[in-house]
């Protein structure tokens, strides 16, 4: 993507900081025991190539020539003090932010060639819409050869409000004055965008709209933009690539569709969108396409997940029928099967869930008694009456979309949402949420594939 307008724009950060005295406001916190705890990760094979790395690094980002870049996060996460940094109003405590090669160190806010929109707007009530919309033209000069006029107005047509220029911003409503401090920010045609929770003050149907028309305008200029929102949905919709923040740290950085569907962290897969959370251990590991040997007899007659309750019986039967049975012969065969799946397959992983065996799919390298954590997005689950199949009956096992797992639930509360219900849940004492046409009540069986699950975070 290139700015049409103005000069290329590429935006780095590069291991930055902000503290406070005593108090990290970005990055990770720099101490003896950080740096020598090197065994408590439980995430390290998962999480490469997403931002800070280490508890050291400090927070580290590219924003590409053009590119729509989202900071999401909680309140107090450090996606504003970045968004400051980058603009000049704040200095890092240590490490670099770069526009293009240049390091922005000493250079201050109004020789950054940035437009900054407000979390509140900022407009000035005694001077009109078109008067505050060329105060954006005091430190530079129009484009292009143009006049402040004809800035002006040009812009103020870009963000559809071309009859607005002689009203005060008083009369205009709130998302009328937040397109005014956008062409405000855009006025002097900066190479760099930054927008701090612009939408925030908003309702949710005006939000929808403003949101697509700052994403339409983005993608006329082709400007490089950073947006800084703690609205999952609103960061899911307009962005090129989106950064989850955390406690001064880059949890994951992706395109929308990565994040949402391949959380590579616990705080990820919960902060981001509705989902079903899941930890235990691991205990089988297979090839995806071997055949797994049951544990017992008992076992060999019915699906893991219609043994609920029963596991302790069959589990003690499996361990001896291993250990003095064929273990020579199995452990031979397992080897193989996790070896030919390292070359890239999927490996098909039994976990244990509060003494409930549910089947996943995973390319990660596990192994059985590792902990892990996966996720399973509401969408993905299929919901049908306790009684619509016989709880002894085993779930398929061949077909295109084989059910692999089948929870017994018991519906709570269910929220009508229009286009959808969302359900939640009681199962073994805790939540789950699904979605339905309707609301739904009483016992459930709630269905998924192995596929349908996404491995998060191992721990040997």
């Amino acid at each position: 993507m290139a700015n049409e307008e103005g000069s290329e724009m590429r935006l780095t950060l590069e291991g930055v900081r902000k503290e406070y005295g005593d108090t990290v406001a970005l990055g990770g916190r720099e101490n003896a025991e950080s740096r020598l705890d090197t065994g408590t990760g439980t995430d390290s094979d998962l999480r490469t190539g997403t931002g800070t790395d280490s508890v050291t690094d400090g927070v580290s980002f590219e924003v590409d020539d053009g590119e729509f870049f989202t900071l999401v996060g909680p309140s107090g996460c450090g996606k504003t003090t970045t968004l400051r940094l980058v603009a000049g109003f704040d200095s890092p405590t240590s490490g670099t932010v770069r526009f293009d090669d240049r390091a922005m160190r000493g250079v201050p806010p109004e020789d950054r060639d940035v437009g900054v929109v407000f979390q509140n707007y900022a407009l000035f009530p005694h001077l009109s819409v078109a008067e505050n919309v060329a105060y954006g033209l005091k430190f530079a000069d129009p484009p292009d050869g143009e006049t402040r006029e004809e800035r002006v107005t040009s812009l103020l047509e870009l963000v559809d409000l071309p009859d607005a220029g002689d009203r005060d911003p008083d009369e205009l409503s709130g998302g009328q004055q937040q397109r005014v401090a956008l062409a405000r920010a855009l006025a002097p045609d900066p190479d760099l965008l930054l927008l701090d929770e612009p939408m925030s003050a908003l309702d949710a149907r005006l939000r929808e709209r403003l949101r697509m028309q700052i994403k339409e305008i983005q993608s006329t200029l082709g400007i490089t933009t950073l947006y800084v929102t703690h609205d999952q949905e609103e960061a899911l919709a307009i962005s090129d690539r989106v950064a989850v923040m955390n406690d001064g740290r880059i949890e994951q950085i992706g395109t929308p569709q990565a994040v949402y569907r391949r959380p590579e962290s616990r705080f990820v897969a919960e902060f981001v969108g509705d989902n079903n959370v899941f930890g235990g251990t691991v205990v089988d590991v297979r090839a995806s396409n071997a055949q797994s040997r049951p544990r017992s007899a008992s076992e060999a007659a019915e699906s893991p997940l219609e043994m609920e309750g029963l596991r302790g019986e069959s589990d003690d039967a499996g361990v001896e029928e291993r250990e003095t049975g064929d273990a020579g012969t199995q452990d031979l065969e397992a080897e193989a099967s996790v070896r030919e799946s390292e070359s890239g397959r999927s490996r098909a992983v039994t976990v244990d869930v509060e003494a409930v065996d549910i089947r996943i799919e995973t390319p990660v390298p596990v192994s059985a008694g590792d902990h892990v954590v996966f996720c399973v997005r509401p969408e993905k689950m299929r919901v049908r009456d306790a009684g619509d199949r016989p709880t002894g009956e085993r779930a398929p096992a061949e077909g295109p979309d084989p059910v692999s797992n089948a929870l017994e639930a018991t519906v709570s509360e269910s929220e009508f949402l229009g286009d959808s219900t969302r359900t939640h849940l009681r199962w073994k004492g805790r939540e789950l949420t699904v979605r339905t046409d309707d609301p739904i009540s009483g016992a459930v069986r709630v269905e998924f594939t192995a596929a349908d699950a996404h491995l998060v975070e191992r721990s040997e």
